[in-house]
C-alpha cells in the first residue's frame, strides 16, 4: 500500500515550513520539488522541512534533500529539516546528509536557536 504523500506550505514572516506526509520517493519527489521552487523564490530565508510526518523516503528523496540544501544556499536562503522517523532520520545519518543539513527536533528548537545571540 503507498502512503498518500501531500506538502503542506505555511509562511510565517520570512519562514516557509513545508509539512511533509506519506512516502517520499519516486513517484512524488517532484511534487516536494515544486513547492521548494516557491520557497526559493519567495520572501524566505528559512525553508523548514517538517519530516515528522514522513513514513518513508528512498535514494530519490534523499537525492532531493541534497539538492535542496545546494539549491537553497544558491538563492540565499537557508535550509533546516525537523528529526524524522527512524527509517527517515537513519537514511539521514548513515548517509551523512544529517552533517550537512541543519536537524532540530521540533519547528520551535530552529526558532529558538535563531534568537540566541552569535557566539564569539
Amino acid at each position: 500500500m503507498h502512503s498518500e504523500f501531500r506538502v503542506e506550505t505555511q509562511t510565517t514572516g520570512r519562514l516557509t515550513t513545508l509539512t511533509v506526509t506519506g512516502e517520499l520517493d519516486l513517484m512524488s519527489t517532484p511534487v516536494l520539488e515544486r513547492e521548494l521552487e516557491r520557497a526559493y523564490v519567495s520572501d524566505a530565508k528559512l525553508i523548514l522541512l517538517d519530516l515528522r510526518e514522513l513514513a518513508f523516503m528512498d535514494s530519490t528523496g534523499l537525492h532531493l534533500l541534497v539538492k535542496a540544501q545546494q539549491r537553497a544556499e544558491e538563492a540565499g536562503r537557508r535550509l533546516a529539516l525537523t528529526r524524522g522517523r527512524e527509517q527517515v532520520q537513519r537514511l539521514l545519518d548513515l548517509t551523512g546528509v544529517s552533517e550537512v543539513v541543519k536537524i532540530v527536533d521540533s519547528p520551535e528548537e530552529l526558532h529558538e536557536a535563531d534568537r540566541a545571540p552569535d557566539g564569539p
